[in-house]
């Protein structure tokens, strides 16, 4: 008969990682509820609450997986999501952290579906966003000054950095620079150090060379031609989710004409005011497309093949320190992923920063924020309440 003790010792470790699921499930569901200003915006979050104040995973590791994300195609902050809820409880936390990240905003965007076909867009929802936007660019600031004082080592690093940066703001593609920041500092690394021996980047990086382009055949408006297409935009959809509207205009609008071009942009807008992932506007479109339905499989479509690559590549992130060669272009990567997090920033400030009351609000932010270290999660909350009664007040 198994020992009482041994059963015992069992009972504890199923009941603790159930401890550590719950825990899990109401973190990334916090998280998904103010997730405002774009993958910039969530992941800073993430490093706020898991790094900084919950001590899950160490700024390191979280830059690790920073880089990770960015060579992966699909939308970056639901990726970091799932790679720590796979880190801290294998497979069942890699799903109960992705779902609950998506879920509330799913359900939102959802819901201003339903009112988007009744009522048309309303201005509430303008408010939030002109509220909340501010608050984040102060918790994206803080973000990377805590990862950049880990990521950048060396001067040279710091170079790589500034220089990524200038040509993420000229507007080079992301995915170019990612790669050629992590290949100058391995050859940097080659130079200074001529007997490394050579090892391969594994096959993890592999995925990151599959081609942009989401176009297809279909034509027809249906449940299983939208599955089938945001599966594929989910599987080459490089950089961030702001990249989603090229995408969309040229296939849905352009190609196919199955939204009009205002209809596109009410989605993206929707997306934008609702926190989450910026992807589920993907959820909106198949709801305006094909009803409840719609909606459904092409939100699962969507992040789908995120859940699949992370799921694939997860065991591998920790190996990659292992090889010299490997760590020198994940260093790379990891000072160029954060070059375009300052880049989005700064391209987000100029979009939020409009007037006094949006400067306010972000300087309150910042001070809270580093003096008082007040939680992020209060300050969104506090910012888009103050934009929706600063906007009401100006209606009137």
């Amino acid at each position: 008969m198994p020992d009482r003790t041994h059963i015992e010792l069992e009972a504890t470790q199923r009941e603790r990682h159930r401890g550590r699921l719950g825990e899990m499930a109401a973190v990334f569901l916090r998280l998904g509820v103010i997730s405002f200003g774009g993958p910039a915006g969530h992941i800073a979050l993430m490093e706020d609450e898991l790094v900084r104040r919950r001590g899950w995973l160490s700024r390191e590791k979280f830059l690790d997986l920073l880089g990770a994300v960015n060579l992966l195609p699909g939308p970056n902050s639901t990726e970091m999501a799932l790679y720590i809820g796979l880190l801290r409880a294998g497979g069942a936390g890699l799903l109960v952290a992705g779902i609950s990240f998506i879920l509330p905003a799913a359900i939102l965007v959802t819901a201003m579906a339903v009112a988007y076909l009744r009522f048309g867009m309303q201005s509430q929802a303008v408010g939030v966003l002109y509220g909340a936007k501010p608050v984040i660019i102060a918790v994206v600031l803080q973000a990377l000054w805590g990862l950049g004082r880990t990521a950048v080592k060396t001067r040279f690093l710091a170079v790589t950095g500034i220089a990524a940066a200038a040509a993420a703001l000229l507007g080079v593609n992301p995915l170019l620079i990612l790669f050629a920041a992590g290949c100058i500092v391995v050859f940097r690394r080659w130079l200074t150090r001529p007997t490394t021996p050579h090892i391969p980047l594994l096959g993890f990086f592999s995925g990151a060379v599959a081609p942009a382009s989401a176009a297809s055949g279909a034509a027809a408006i249906g449940v299983g031609s939208l599955f089938l297409y945001f599966l594929k935009v989910g599987a080459v959809l490089f950089g961030s989710g702001y990249l989603l509207l090229a995408f969309l205009r040229a296939d849905l609008v352009e190609r196919w004409h199955w939204l009009t071009e205002a209809q596109l942009l009410d989605a993206i807008a929707v997306s934008q005011v609702t926190p989450g992932p910026l992807s589920t506007a993907a959820t909106f479109i198949g709801y305006v497309l094909a009803g409840p339905w719609g909606a459904l499989l092409a939100t699962i479509a969507i992040f789908l093949p995120g859940f699949v690559l992370v799921a694939a590549s997860g065991r591998l992130v920790p190996r990659l320190r292992q090889s010299p060669v490997a760590s020198a272009f994940l260093d790379g990567v990891n000072v160029a992923a954060l070059a375009l997090m300052a880049a989005v920033s700064w391209q987000l400030g100029r979009a939020a920063l409009l007037d006094w009351t949006t400067i306010g609000i972000a300087a309150v932010s910042a001070v809270l924020l580093l003096r008082f270290r007040v939680n992020s999660a209060w300050l969104v909350l506090g910012g888009a309440v103050a934009g929706l009664a600063a906007s009401t007040l100006r209606a009137r």
